[in-house]
């Protein structure tokens, strides 16, 4: 085995699909998953890239908070709505135990064990069943909880939309694409794509990204 070498902090993302057992295709949810982490691979920088590790897992590294989240909102809005998932982001000391084969280990993939369990557990009750979203720290951070309030509030917008208000997000989620453009494209007109962004949250949702985003 290589020799285990200390990295410094990063923020590592780990994710799943919720209710994947129930998957009528299993072989076509995974395709859609490795194909969607693909695509978010080209927009956001990683550390170490986001790949699908065992069943209906999937991992990465973000040298910010930010990106990690920025990361976490687009793979859901590329399956969504057909297949939903759950993350878990946490910050910590990340150890390398075998370079060759990419196993890493150390306190922050223990956060984001511990962050997406508690997503899972959120999720579990009635009140905020919505929650698809969690961040912990391996050392105490009092913000995070700033953090995670607000990710609350975001995941109930987003699975609050309806396919069409999706679609829409995940098109202004580009910053280069118009309403009008997105108005072509569904058959509607500008002004229905502007009452929906304000109607429907997701203004709301692009906003909290841009905030989250910056995160260092």
């Amino acid at each position: 085995m290589a020799r285990m070498k200390d990295q410094t902090s990063r923020v590592v993302l780990i994710g799943d699909v919720v209710d994947s057992r129930g998957a009528a295709n299993r072989r076509a949810l995974h395709r859609a998953v490795e194909k969607a982490l693909v695509g978010v691979n080209a927009v956001v920088p990683a550390l170490g890239e986001l790949r699908v590790t065992v069943g209906d897992e999937f991992q990465g590294s973000y040298g910010t908070l930010g990106a990690a989240l920025d990361a976490a909102l687009r793979v859901r809005l590329e399956l969504l709505p057909r297949i939903d998932t759950r993350f878990g982001i946490g910050r910590g000391a990340v150890t390398m135990l075998d370079a060759a084969r990419g196993i890493e280990d150390g306190p922050g993939w223990w956060s984001a064990r511990e962050a997406i369990e508690a997503a899972e557990d959120t999720a579990g009750r009635s009140p905020t069943r919505t929650v698809r979203t969690a961040v912990r720290a391996a050392a105490d951070d009092p913000s995070l909880d700033a953090v995670n309030a607000a990710l609350v509030c975001r995941d109930h917008l987003v699975g609050s939309l309806s396919e069409r208000s999706l679609r829409l997000l995940r098109g202004l989620m580009n910053p280069h694409t118009t309403q009008s453009e997105l108005a072509t494209l569904e058959g509607i007109s500008a002004s229905a794509v502007s009452q929906r962004v304000r109607a429907d949250g997701i203004g709301a949702v692009l906003a909290a990204h841009e905030l989250l985003r910056a995160l260092p």
